[in-house]
C-alpha cells in the first residue's frame, strides 16, 4: 500500500467505543508500517469535555504498548463539539485551520461519522455550512458508518441530503466485510486463474451458500437489536455486497467506478421476492433457551431490552436469483444468524456433479466444492474426490486447502486498516455507492414488507448454540447447507478448515 498525501482525520464520535475498538487500533498500525502521510493529524470530536492529553490519555486504555506509541500519539487532538449544534462548527473550523498552519499540513480533511445515524445528515450539512466541504483546491471526504438508512425510503432520503452537501465522489459508505482480504481475494481468484473463471456460470455451478454465524448473542444490545434484526443488520449490506463480489462480470479495469458498475449490475440483476413469496424463499428464526457445556443459555426474548414478545429475527436464510446470462437458474442461498455453533463466515461453491457416476458415487460425495473462508482463519479449500487406497474403485472426499496464515511473511491488514488507508489515498473501491446502496434496499424491502404485514409468516425458534431452524433445510433441493463446524461432543467443535 502506498503513503497518501498529507491531511487530517476528523471523528465524530471520537468518545465511542468505534473508535477505541477499531480506529485509533487501525491508524495505529498503519502508522507502524509507515502507511500514514509524513503529515498526519487525527482530530477528535464529541460532546465530552476532554483536552488533548485527556484524549492521548484514553488511548493508552486501548493501543498495545509499542516504542512507537507515545509518538504517534502526538498526533492526536481533540475539539469538543455539540454535532447538533450548528454554531459549534464554527470553533471546530477554527481548530482545523490552526493544526493545519501549525503542524504545516494541507487542508485535506476526511470526516469519519462514528455517531448515530440520526446526525448522518446534519453534520454534514453543518460542513457544508461552514465551508468544510468544498474540495476545488483541496480534497474533503466523508465516510459513513452502517446502518445506511433503517427501510428503502430512509436510505433514499439519506443519499438525497448527503448529496446536497457532498458530491457522490467524496462519500465513502463504509463496510468493512469489504475491507476483509479474503473478500478481495475474491477478484483475484475468479479473475488471475484459468482454473476458475471458465467454470464460474451456469453450465458449472450447482448453487453458492454464503454463511456468516456468530456464536455470540446480542450481548447487552438487545434493545437496539429488537429494532433491527439480523436481515437489516447483516444481509441488506454485508452478504449482499459479498454476493455482488462473487456473482460480478469482470471489470474492463481494476479501478472504483468499473469495479463498482459490475456490482450495480447484479443488484439490477436479483429477482424480486415479491411479498406474497416470502414464505417459500425467506426463513427467519429466533434462539431460544438451551444448554451450551452444561450451563444453560438464556433465549432471545430473555435478553435485556427484549420484548418477551419480540418477533424479531436472530436468523435469516434466504434463497434467491440472478437472473442474467451467467447466472440463470442458479439458486443464491445466504444465511446468518446469532447462537450459532461457531463464528464463522464463508463462501461455498458447489460445483454441478459428472454426468455419469463410473465409480458409483452418490449423494454429496459427488459434489466438488470450493470453500473460500472470510473469518476467521482465512483461506481456500477445494474438495474433491480422490481413489481409497486399495484394491477396487472406491472414492473419497479429499481437502486441498491454503490458510493466509501460512504467509508468514506478510501481513495481514485488518478491514479497518485497509478502508481507512484507501480513502486517504482516495480509492472507493472497497466502499459501497449510493446506487447500489439503494439497490440493495429494494431487493430486501418486501421481506421486511412481508413480515410487518402478515402475522401468519412464521418466526421459528432454534434452541441456542445450533444451526438454526430446521426448515432453513428446504431452501436447498439437492442436498443440504454445508456445515463447517459440526457438533461433536458437548465439549467443542470440529472446524473444518
Amino acid at each position: 500500500m502506498n503513503r497518501a498525501q498529507s491531511q487530517i482525520l476528523i471523528i465524530f464520535g471520537a468518545s465511542g467505543d468505534l473508535t477505541k475498538r477499531k480506529l485509533l487500533p487501525a491508524l495505529f498500525e498503519l502508522y507502524k508500517e509507515k502507511l500514514l502521510p509524513d503529515k498526519f493529524a487525527v482530530l477528535g470530536a464529541s460532546r465530552s469535555d476532554l483536552s488533548d492529553d485527556d484524549f492521548r490519555n484514553r488511548a493508552d486504555e486501548f493501543l498495545p504498548e509499542h516504542a512507537l506509541l507515545s509518538e504517534f500519539k502526538k498526533n492526536l487532538f481533540y475539539q469538543q463539539v455539540n454535532t447538533d449544534n450548528a454554531e459549534d462548527f464554527v470553533p471546530l473550523k477554527k481548530r482545523l485551520n490552526e493544526l493545519s498552519t501549525s503542524l504545516q499540513i494541507k487542508k485535506n480533511y476526511i470526516f469519519y461519522l462514528s455517531t448515530p445515524p440520526s446526525l448522518y445528515s446534519l453534520i454534514p450539512r453543518f460542513l457544508n455550512e461552514n465551508g468544510l466541504s468544498e474540495s476545488h483546491k483541496y480534497f474533503r471526504r466523508l465516510i459513513v458508518e452502517k446502518p445506511f438508512g433503517t427501510s428503502l425510503e430512509t436510505a433514499r432520503n439519506l443519499n438525497v441530503e448527503l448529496l446536497h452537501y457532498f458530491s457522490e465522489e467524496q462519500i465513502y459508505r463504509i463496510d468493512h466485510y469489504l475491507g476483509k482480504e479474503t473478500v478481495q481475494n475474491m477478484l483475484v481468484t475468479r479473475f488471475a486463474n484459468g482454473i476458475f473463471e471458465p467454470l464460474w456460470n451456469r453450465r458449472y455451478i450447482e448453487r453458492v451458500e454464503i454463511t456468516s454465524a456468530e456464536n455470540l448473542g446480542v450481548e447487552g444490545r438487545g434493545g437496539y437489536y429488537d429494532h433491527t434484526g439480523a436481515l437489516r443488520d447483516m444481509i441488506q449490506n454485508h452478504l449482499l455486497q459479498v454476493t455482488g463480489f462473487v456473482a460480478m462480470e469482470p471489470p474492463v479495469v481494476i479501478e472504483a467506478d468499473a469495479i463498482r458498475n459490475e456490482i450495480l449490475k447484479v443488484f439490477q440483476s436479483l429477482r424480486p421476492i415479491r411479498e406474497n413469496e416470502v414464505f417459500l424463499h425467506v426463513i427467519r428464526g429466533q434462539y431460544t433457551t438451551s444448554k451450551i457445556n452444561g450451563q444453560t443459555v438464556p433465549g432471545y426474548r430473555e435478553e435485556k431490552g427484549v420484548d418477551y414478545l419480540s418477533r424479531t429475527e436472530t436468523f435469516v436464510a434466504l434463497k434467491f436469483f440472478i437472473d442474467n446470462w451467467r447466472w440463470a437458474g442458479v439458486p443464491f442461498l445466504v444465511r446468518t444468524g446469532k447462537k450459532l455453533p461457531t463464528r464463522v463466515t464463508e463462501i461455498v461453491i458447489t460445483f454441478k456433479k459428472v454426468p455419469h457416476h463410473l465409480f458409483g458415487t452418490s449423494g454429496e460425495q459427488g459434489h466438488n466444492q470450493l470453500i473460500i473462508r472470510i473469518q476467521p482463519d482465512e483461506g481456500i479449500l477445494l474438495k474433491f474426490g480422490m481413489k481409497t487406497p486399495g484394491a477396487g474403485f472406491k472414492v473419497q472426499s479429499v481437502n486441498m486447502d491454503f490458510h493466509y496464515s501460512d504467509l508468514a511473511a506478510d501481513k495481514v491488514p485488518a478491514a479497518y486498516e485497509r478502508l481507512l488507508h484507501d480513502c486517504m489515498t482516495g480509492d472507493a473501491t472497497l466502499y459501497a455507492r449510493g446506487d447500489a446502496v439503494e439497490k440493495a434496499w429494494e431487493f430486501v424491502q418486501p421481506i421486511i414488507n412481508a413480515w410487518q404485514s402478515n402475522p401468519d409468516i412464521p418466526i421459528y425458534g432454534y434452541p441456542a448454540g445450533t444451526w438454526g431452524p430446521e426448515e432453513a433445510e428446504r431452501l436447498i433441493i439437492n442436498g443440504n447447507w454445508r456445515y463447517p463446524c459440526k457438533n461433536l461432543t458437548n465439549d467443542g467443535l470440529y472446524c473444518e478448515l
